[in-house]
């Protein structure tokens, strides 16, 4: 088996200059797809699960897709619980066994933050597994607005919460689906000026391609969260499907050829974020 926690493929991308892939998932099939391409790759993977995968299929049971995933490859494989909201849900996360814990405190005053954080941190290391927090509210495209990270802040929030990785505001934006932003180098260079925790970025798909490489290569941001990009890819490989046999109506014949497109696609997304 495969299956790795989150500091055991992020210290050693802060440490030989490269980025993870936190690829979101959404069932059976992408999640399938994105570890092949890993495999195909050789190189690390984050499986993620966040709340539309979760209101989708319960969490014991992603859990052991996870788990069966990490063991079919020779690839490290992190089953990482993404925008767990409360204690509960990363309490049933931990129980489902996943071996990474993102809370996400992001809305609240920093000290509660740093409060709660620190206790899903203390309880996913008593149980030798990481935790993820954020600080700075990353917003969503035609959504709530974001809310840059403070260096500062985030200074004490690394210090204080005891997590193994941190994600931050500067740029990025939840569910882009063009990469014409960018992110902030300024405030990213600022803030891991003042702590050396592993930095992670979501709403990678609106990350212009050649930014993501430089900054995996020369930052301290070693996860790149990337959902919509690969939502995109499937949904494109689905209707290629459907219209290529409009007579076609069985699922699992539908849906294997959809596979081989998506795994292209997060092969693409980890190899740009790989060692140069």
């Amino acid at each position: 088996m495969t299956l790795a926690t989150l500091k055991e493929v992020l210290q050693p991308a802060l440490a030989g200059g490269y980025a993870v892939g936190g690829l979101v998932t959404l069932g059976w099939e992408d999640m399938r797809a994105y570890t092949m391409a890993a495999q195909d790759a050789g190189l690390p993977l984050i499986l993620q699960a966040g709340p539309g995968c979760r209101a989708h299929t319960p969490l014991p049971v992603l859990g052991k897709m996870f788990r069966h995933l990490a063991a079919s490859v020779d690839v490290p494989v992190v089953a990482h619980l993404d925008h767990g909201y409360t204690f509960e849900d990363c309490q049933e996360a931990l129980d489902s066994g996943f071996t990474s814990l993102m809370f996400d405190g992001s809305r609240k005053p920093l000290q509660q933050n740093i409060d709660e954080t620190a206790r899903i941190a203390e309880m996913a290391h008593g149980a030798g597994i990481s935790c993820e927090g954020e600080i700075g509210f990353v917003g969503y495209a035609q959504g709530e607005a974001s809310n840059g990270t403070d260096p500062a802040e985030a200074a004490i929030f690394a210090r204080d919460s005891g997590v193994d990785a941190m994600a931050i505001s500067c740029g990025n934006v939840h569910l882009q689906q063009n990469r014409e932003g960018g992110l902030d180098e300024d405030r990213i260079r600022a803030i891991e000026a003042v702590t050396d925790v592993p930095l992670v970025i979501h709403g990678g798909s609106g990350v212009p391609v050649a930014q993501r490489s430089h900054l995996a290569r020369t930052s301290n941001i070693c996860k790149f969260n990337i959902g919509t990009e690969l939502r995109m890819a499937f949904g494109t490989a689905l209707r290629d499907a459907i219209a290529a046999d409009v007579d076609q109506f069985d699922r699992v014949q539908i849906l294997s050829q959809v596979e081989a497109p998506i795994a292209k696609a997060a092969g693409q997304a980890l190899r740009a974020l790989a060692p140069a």
